[in-house]
């Protein structure tokens, strides 16, 4: 066989060559090489969809191009070959944008902007195959895309533009139409019709460019002739094998027995970099026909093993339409599972064979397989022939990860039969989110009866309940015969399949209770089903309604808003992201797209493996041995402080005697390459002396771990409060972490210059941090370090300190070699060291009247803050100003504890201490509420703050509107009506619940220590008219620069599109405040306003004398006069004077306020939720632009739902983090928001606020909102439990996780189910 060495392929319509190129380059890795840094790398493990291109090919059998979205990171540059390759950059740029990038950016569906050239991709190719998309398939296409910003509704919106009219039901019971709303962005948008416009102001309507799919890129005609030959590529460490048939795999596999088969590298890609599994003989068979092709055969159907995931869901498609009904009943089945199997990119390139050869326990296809009596076809060639050899499915797989597959042979084709009459087959799965996650329990479930419904054959096949999906021969044995439908019969069953699956508590995998529920939970969904489908009895409402899973129809939402100040000119309108169309065409430069310099080098950080030890030595020899490599540095090389902390001291840049968390970094490996980098790194060997080490909030409790300061915060007497009480009560309550996953990870370009300068770029919140930081690492002064920010991909107070990690390590590289170096942190390297939301404990007592008069709180929360302080004492500042909520409670007592741990540092993150204070708050209220028998919307309501009184740190409410905001959302909402509603349904469905929740919001705007309500501005007036404007906050997505140009081009009474912001940098603003706490447009907004109010002031005798002139006259007229036309804008936050030793002085410039309803159903016997309507009002004032605060207060919203609901973070017990990544980990997704959401603002907002243009910050507060979500399910758990006559409180932690949700409902299942601790026995992870 003759292998040629050459790839060619097309990228974006240009033909391109490579010889021998190397088997380890994804590419991902290649088109950012070559300038198109546009698609982005986000996780490297396929789960966030930043990478996402299009990937087009011919089949010359079928004479069709097909058009298919991936995860550029996993696929391999080699696997191109005869493809076309389509980014970002090859559909549109900003001069002229794709009719989707102009869409997604003008209706406001990109704020930081790293995630949107993914979504744009996957939308592209999309209607690349469909032009013509249904609504539902436009939402169902970001299944693979991740966004932390934007709370998905805009997204949504946009693609939807390019949906046909096809009327998709959700289900609702209600259609409203809000008084006015953004609608779609159709000139002839449904929504915009008769619709009172007295009062709310309308985004404005776009004519949108037209799509027209004929002026696409088309495929290169020379592709379509292209005869594609053997491949091998090698490199030093691998060979890479392309065969084009099937004889030519088979030989290639007899020669290498041991070669790794690779075609999508979903598996492959992800194992060789995060567990370091190296295969050193690839073959690649994406490009053989014959393990592609199908055939319906009378007896059922047979597929190519390389198939993949998507052309099976297409041919299931075909196979049920042209199989009779009895026989369709496995391949709906595996259609129906296949919809929830991972993502469209990795459906798209995932195969069979890799899924069945993986033998993942939690597998989707492997249940069905086995339960289906599948038949496996396996090939080898033995001498010159081609040997096959059939094997049942039952008899494929031999143990965990283990199979009968000779190292000769491969897996050819999968025969899946048909069923047959009165064959029933169902498939179940429950994972951590309902869409794009692995199973934690999954089921095919197969049952065959006789005519008199009794049972001939049954096959439960379950993933999740051992190292290997496995049968239930015991309850298949135990069933065969009995009589489907038989009540008896089925508690038996249910015996039968608990004593089966005997679970410890320490499983691999952890939530044994749970898992058990599940096989229990799918078996009676099926039991019943089958009793409906079967016909053999009618079942009870309350249970038919019940049996399936909860369905998700096409989300909606509609954003109610005011109107821009009378007399403004730009202020206040709903412009789009002065960034938006870069972002939207991958034009947008973040820190790694800055093209690379001369010299450069790449950093990788040595961390620490142990939670808790001491650094015995440090042995970088070997690393250093590698080619490429060019130094290795850690504490003793600091040639200043080693300190990377601009808060504390304790944090330092190389741990140099003791390490404290996993993760901390040691040292810094700078080589030519990141590959080189990152390969010498792991060579660093570490030796060290272990500790013992704390990670729980309990066990610091237990071990008096504590950081010295424990801020208290106290009003009245609260001991003669509970005298005075009716009621006194006791309780606690927990809340977890949160991830920041912010899209773009902390990255870092440190450029030495000339006499000790330094030139950093960062992704941080404040330019001002890494000047002073990287100064005083260095020794050298500050004005030698200039420190720059263009944009940020997304911070959420993730980035205030930790982003110093980077850039200082990196600062102590560059002062040694001399060169610049740069590095951008993996997923799970950024996980892993850089902290997360303070998890919260909370201990009260509460006191209060027999009305609900609530008299006396006492509170003492502990927070974990991890190995070193960080903000973690002024988190629990914050959290003790918080924790009054919105209701005058006359006697508290509140302390918080900051627990020093050995989990990373945690650190600050939207709310910054108030959502978890919050929480604990409302979490109370519940439980009373349930203790006392008062409604607790009643409770709330006689406690609300009313204007005038004091917080218990003593700051007078005025211009107080929460109690107007809470009764609007009441109203809107319909709050009362669907009480009774949500009542009615609980009646009507068994194991189907539904939970509603109202709740109030305020936050407190401005920071704690006065020192920081300061900012600065620089603007420039050119001679041509043009303005430049410089401020000190940073762009982050929130739409921070926007809103300034809307601010300077309003008080200069210019065009905006004359007004320019380039970046944050420390030489032209210095002394910056961070850009946090939701306050970033009124200090700077105010900064702005002042320079451009003294260049206002100057001009102003030249526009007197000069009305009809335009601006650029005037600006030289005033030149030629020897005006100044620069001017810097100061401004400090008035009244701000808090004295936290007296408890006395104005805390706050004001307060954002807020309150939302949110309704949701759980699926009792599974823990899944869906919610289907969430309507919010926030009191804004004035909005600067109401288009980026709606983003903000919908992107707020999800990211608080997210940190209810799903994500969990979970920790080894020995310190090792288990989600470092978004397998583990789960933000939501796009098919996770509100079905129905609904965004107000507030009608009677005050103008009288000492704030920029009477603006409030919005930034923040939505996110403790996301408290209706978990309340809601809650809400939705008690109904559960009084089903079952169990009226005790519900004890619920947060996140309330499917686990959670079901193990709350606390039934006959869940005690039946319960797997008890044993001595000795420890739980697999645990969550801190």
């Amino acid at each position: 066989m003759t292998f040629g060495n050459k790839l060619r392929f097309f990228l974006n319509g240009t033909s391109v060559e490579i010889d021998n190129p190397d088997p380890d380059t994804t590419l991902l890795n290649y088109v950012r090489s070559v300038g198109l840094t546009g698609t982005k790398l986000g996780c490297a493990e396929g789960g966030c969809g930043a990478c996402t291109i299009m990937i087009s090919s011919y089949d010359n059998t079928l004479d069709k191009i097909s058009h298919i979205s991936v995860n550029a990171c996993l696929t391999p540059l080699c696997s191109v070959d005869g493809k076309h390759i389509i980014t970002i950059e090859g559909i549109g740029n900003v001069k002229n944008p794709h009719p989707i990038q102009e869409r997604l950016a003008l209706l406001h569906g990109s704020q930081c902007g790293f995630c949107t050239p993914g979504f744009v991709m996957s939308l592209y190719s999309l209607i690349r195959n469909n032009p013509n998309p249904s609504e539902e398939e436009a939402e169902e296409c970001f299944d693979g895309n991740l966004c932390r910003c934007t709370g998905y509704r805009p997204i949504l919106d946009a693609a939807k533009t390019f949906a046909n009219n096809t009327n998709v039901t959700n289900g609702l019971s209600e259609n409203h139409e809000p008084q006015e709303n953004v609608g779609c962005g159709k000139t002839d948008c449904c929504k915009l019709n008769n619709i009172d416009t007295t009062f709310n102001h309308n985004f404005s309507q776009i004519n949108f460019k037209k799509y027209d799919a004929t002026q696409e890129l088309i495929f290169p005609p020379s592709l379509m002739k292209y005869t594609p030959e053997p491949l091998h590529f090698h490199s030093s460490k691998i060979k890479w094998f392309r065969p084009v048939n099937l004889d030519q795999l088979l030989s290639l596999k007899a020669e290498y027995p041991n070669a790794t088969l690779v075609s999508g590298n979903t598996r492959i890609g992800i194992v060789t970099k995060f567990e370091n599994i190296k295969h050193d003989v690839q073959i690649y068979v994406g490009d053989i026909p014959e393990l592609k092709s199908w055939e319906f055969k009378e007896d059922g159907l047979s597929l190519g093993a390389n198939m993949t995931i998507s052309q099976v869901q297409d041919v299931l498609k075909e196979a049920c339409n042209h199989y009779k009904p009895h026989q369709i009943q496995i391949f709906e089945a595996l259609s129906e599972i296949l919809k929830r199997f991972a993502s469209n990119q990795i459906r798209n390139t995932s195969t069979l064979a890799g899924n069945i050869i993986a033998n993942s326990s939690t597998s989707d296809l492997i249940p069905l397989l086995l339960s289906s009596k599948s038949i496996f076809s396996l090939t080898s060639l033995q001498s010159t022939l081609k040997k096959s050899r059939p094997i049942p499915s039952v008899s494929f797989w031999t143990g965990f990860n283990q199979d009968c597959l000779e190292s000769s042979e491969i897996l050819e084709t999968i025969f899946i039969p048909c069923s047959n009459h009165d064959q029933y087959v169902r498939a179940y799965k429950q994972s951590k989110r309902h869409y794009g996650a692995r199973a934690i329990v999954n089921a095919a479930l197969s049952v065959s009866l006789d005519h008199n419904s009794h049972v001939q054959e049954a096959f439960f096949a379950f993933g999740g309940m051992s190292g290997a999906v496995i049968r239930a021969p015991n309850a298949e044995n135990f069933i065969a015969g009995k009589k489907w439908g038989d009540e008896n019969v089925l508690k038996q069953l249910i015996q039968v399949l608990c004593e089966e699956f005997q679970l410890s508590f320490s499983v691999t995998g952890g939530m044994a209770t749970y898992r058990k529920t599940l096989v229990v939970g799918f078996i009676t969904k099926f039991w019943y089903d089958v009793t409906k489908s079967a016909n053999i009895a009618e079942l009870s409402p309350d249970i038919e309604n019940s049996i399936g899973e909860i369905k998700r129809g096409v989300s909606k939402g509609s954003q109610t808003i005011g109107r821009p100040e009378k007399g403004n000119k730009i202020v206040g309108k709903p412009i789009s992201h002065a960034s938006a169309m870069k972002q939207a065409t991958g034009e947008a430069i973040y820190v790694d797209d800055i093209p690379r310099t001369e010299g450069e080098l790449y950093g990788a950080l040595v961390t620490s493996q142990k939670a808790h030890a001491k650094i015995l030595n440090i042995d970088p020899s070997q690393a250093l041995k590698v080619p490429g490599v060019k130094g290795f540095f850690s504490a003793k090389d600091v040639p200043g402080h080693n300190c990377c902390s601009h808060m504390t001291h304790d944090q330092e840049v190389f741990a140099s005697k003791e390490v404290f968390h996993v993760g901390q970094v040691i040292g810094l490996i700078v080589a030519e390459t990141k590959k080189i980098a990152q390969e010498a790194r792991d060579l660093v060997k570490i030796e060290y002396e272990e500790l013992p080490h704390i990670l729980t909030i309990d066990e610091a409790i237990e071990q008096n771990s504590y950081f010295p300061m424990t801020p208290q915060l106290a009003r009245g007497d609260v001991e003669k409060g509970f005298e005075e009480a009716d009621y006194i009560f006791e309780g606690e309550v927990r809340s977890g972490a949160q991830e920041h996953f912010y899209m773009e990870t902390n990255a870092s370009l440190v450029i030495p210059k000339e006499d000790d300068e330094f030139e950093v770029h960062s992704g941080c919140q404040n330019p001002a941090a890494p000047q002073e930081r990287i100064a005083d690492v260095l020794g050298i002064s500050a004005n030698k370090v200039i420190s720059r920010v263009k944009r940020v991909g997304g911070s959420f107070g993730g980035k205030e300190s930790k982003s110093l990690y980077v850039s200082t390590a990196l600062a102590v590289g560059a002062w040694h070699l001399r060169k610049p170096i740069r590095c951008m942190l993996d997923r799970d390297e950024d996980i892993i060291m850089t902290g997360q939301r303070h998890p919260f404990l909370g201990r009260w007592k509460v006191g209060l009247t027999k009305d609900g008069k609530i008299l006396a709180y006492d509170l003492k929360f502990y927070l974990n803050g991890g190995g070193t302080t960080d903000v973690t004492v002024v988190v629990a500042q914050i959290g003790l100003l918080a924790a009054d909520g919105c209701y005058y409670i006359p006697n508290v007592r509140f302390i918080g504890y900051p627990c020093k741990t050995n989990i990373f540092s945690n650190t600050g993150f939207r709310g910054f201490g108030q959502p978890q204070a919050v929480f604990i708050l409302e979490s109370m209220l519940y439980e009373v509420a349930e203790r006392t028998g008062i409604d607790v919307n009643e409770l709330r309501e006689k406690n609300l703050y009313i204007e005038g009184q004091k917080t218990p740190y003593n700051q007078t409410l005025d211009n107080w509107l929460l109690p107007s905001v809470y009764q609007q959302v009441k109203e809107i909402s319909e709050f009362e009506k669907r009480k009774k509603e949500v009542e009615e349904f609980n009646s009507n469905n068994k194991w189907r619940k539904r939970g509603l929740s109202l709740l109030p919001i305020k936050f407190g705007v401005s920071f704690p220590a006065a020192f920081m309500n300061q900012a600065g501005a620089l603007v420039h007036i050119y001679l041509d008219g043009s303005v430049l404007i410089s401020h000190g906050g940073v762009e982050m997505g929130q739409g921070l620069h926007t809103k300034m140009l809307q601010i300077a081009s309003e008080a200069l009474d210019v065009p905006i599109n004359t007004v320019h912001l380039m970046e944050s940098a420390t030489n032209i603003v210095i002394n910056s405040s961070v850009t946090a706490g939701s306050t970033g447009s009124d200090l700077n907004g105010y900064a702005v306003h002042n320079a451009c109010k003294i260049l206002t002031e100057r001009l102003k005798p030249y526009r007197e004398k000069m009305p009809d002139k335009s601006f650029e006259e005037i600006v030289k007229a005033a030149y030629h006069d020897r005006v100044n036309l620069s001017a810097n804008g100061f401004y400090k936050t008035p009244d701000i004077c808090h004295n936290f030793e007296k408890n006395e002085g104005k805390m706050y410039l004001y307060y954002t306020t807020g309150a939302a309803c949110s309704e949701v159903e759980i699926d009792t016997l599974t823990g899944d939720h869906t919610i289907l309507r969430t309507d919010m009002c926030m009191d804004l004032g004035r909005s600067l632009n109401y288009a980026l605060d709606v983003g903000q207060i919908e992107g707020g919203f999800i990211q608080g739902v997210g940190w209810c609901t799903n994500e969990q973070t979970l920790h080894f017990p020995n310190g090792n983090l288990l989600t470092t990544g978004p397998d583990q980990y789960k933000i939501p997704g796009a098919r996770d928001i509100p079905q129905d959401f609904r965004i107000y603002t507030y009608e009677g907002a005050k103008t009288n606020i000492k704030s920029i243009h009477s603006s409030k910050g919005i930034g923040e507060p939505p996110l403790l909102l996301g408290n209706t979500v978990f309340f809601a399910i809650r809400d939705a758990i008690t109904a559960a439990r009084k089903c079952n006559n169990n009226n005790t409180p519900v004890v619920l932690r947060l996140p309330a996780t499917p686990e959670r949700i079901r193990i709350a409902c606390d039934d006959e299942i869940v005690k039946k189910c319960k797997v008890e601790k044993k001595d000795g026995e420890v739980p697999w992870v645990i969550e801190p």
